[in-house]
């Protein structure tokens, strides 16, 4: 266990560009590749690198990220000095919420005085990637960095969504830039650039200090990559940039800012490829979640072939206590407990936990959320006119049926 570094995890933001996913949960908390929670994959690095001093900030609809966290992530020793702590917004220093990434540090350094550690981590909690943390932090000590950033390399086409950092050919950052239409590209490689992964490693004293002083500003948004990095590059302070290593170990990089509704959609279906970009299945690098005590997965109806009543599930991702009825399912991600029943076809789509799609219904390309039951006959995404007037449909034409829904 690497002691001297304590970890902040943000983990209240709305996700409003996932929004219907997100209308009664935090963005961490959204479901994601069957059994999973987005904010699993940031945790089991921390566990999986010895960063086992965790705080995890929450603020937006957080209820069921609390929960998750409580029943799943009770897995560390306090007699050890390792814990993973839910830190709700408190108005501690005043009277609003957080106003920012960084202002969110800011209310919580109290934090920090018991361990007083050395360095400080600080990561978002809505991406989905495999790192080994300690790395990172060993490179920001080599270098004695103030601040090192983690940073992605990622096409150039890409910034206007990203923040992107300008560095020089020795890697100091020399500025920050915020989905910029014009970008600063990697030296050397006029069509890459250095995305920000928001990850930050702080040596404690300059965070305290920085953060101080961000606060006095009337006119600052207290973002760490708008405020904070400008701030002390002023100063002339050492930004050092950490290019990411992937723990995922294939040929491609894998780093997904899942954003919006058409990422989260994409970023699922990655997961149900013959041979998936990310690997889930890395025993040296398990991914860790909570799981209630569901029965196996089960199919039924083999032989009825003629009349079309075949249990069936290909290219799929089946979690426990599914019940595949004499439907067909292809390509899709089955969260627990979800039921399809005979004739239904689930084609492309991701169905969270206690869906049940009735007798002869055909969903393609269609997020389902929790408990939502589809009627006998049901058609979603076939005819993306006729579901934008009872759900929401995506820029790419995901059909998203919210929670809740009564059809």
């Amino acid at each position: 266990m690497r002691g001297d570094v304590i970890t902040f995890i943000m983990a209240g933001g709305k996700g409003e560009r996932l929004w219907p996913l997100t209308k009664d949960r935090t963005k961490p908390a959204v479901p994601f590749g069957g059994i999973y929670r987005i904010i699993d994959f940031t945790l089991s690095n921390c566990v999986n690198s010895g960063l086992r001093k965790v705080f995890v900030l929450t603020q937006y609809k957080s209820a069921s990220l609390q929960r998750h966290i409580r029943l799943g992530w009770n897995i560390l020793s306090s007699e050890l000095g390792e814990y993973i702590e839910l830190l709700p917004a408190q108005q501690r220093l005043g009277e609003t919420w957080y106003l920012g990434t960084a202002d969110a540090i800011y209310q919580n350094l109290y934090t920090l005085e018991m361990d007083n550690p050395r360095d400080v981590l600080i990561l978002a909690g809505d991406h989905i990637y495999k790192m080994d943390y300690s790395t990172l932090v060993d490179f920001h000590r080599q270098e004695d960095a103030d601040l090192t950033v983690g940073v992605v390399e990622v096409d150039k086409s890409k910034a206007g969504h990203l923040g992107v950092l300008d560095v020089d050919t020795h890697g100091r950052v020399q500025d920050f830039q915020e989905k910029p239409h014009a970008p600063k590209t990697i030296p050397g490689h006029p069509d890459k650039i250095y995305a920000s992964m928001g990850i930050y490693v702080f040596k404690h004293k300059i965070l305290d200090d920085e953060l101080a002083e961000d606060a006095r500003k009337k006119d600052s948004t207290h973002d760490f990559g708008k405020d904070i990095i400008p701030q002390m590059l002023k100063k002339n302070l050492k930004i050092a940039i950490y290019n990411f290593i992937d723990e995922n170990k294939n040929v491609a990089k894998y780093w997904r800012d899942i954003g919006t509704l058409d990422a989260y959609y994409e970023a699922n279906m990655d997961l149900v490829e013959v041979d998936p970009i990310f690997n889930l299945y890395d025993k040296n690098w398990p991914i860790r979640t909570y799981q209630e005590q569901f029965p196996p997965a089960k199919t039924v109806f083999a032989g009825e072939e003629i009349t079309g009543r075949v249990g069936l599930a290909l290219d799929s991702l089946v979690s426990g206590g599914c019940i595949i009825s004499g439907g067909q399912v292809k390509r899709s991600i089955l969260s627990p407990n979800v039921r399809i029943n005979s004739y239904s076809q689930v084609y492309d789509s991701i169905l969270m936990e206690g869906v049940n799609v009735g007798r002869h219904a055909k969903i393609k390309r269609t997020i389902i959320d929790k408990d939502v039951n589809i009627p006998q006959g049901m058609v979603i995404g076939y005819d993306l006119e006729e579901d934008r007037k009872r759900f929401f449909v995506s820029e790419s034409g995901i059909v998203v049926v919210a929670k809740g829904t009564h059809i």
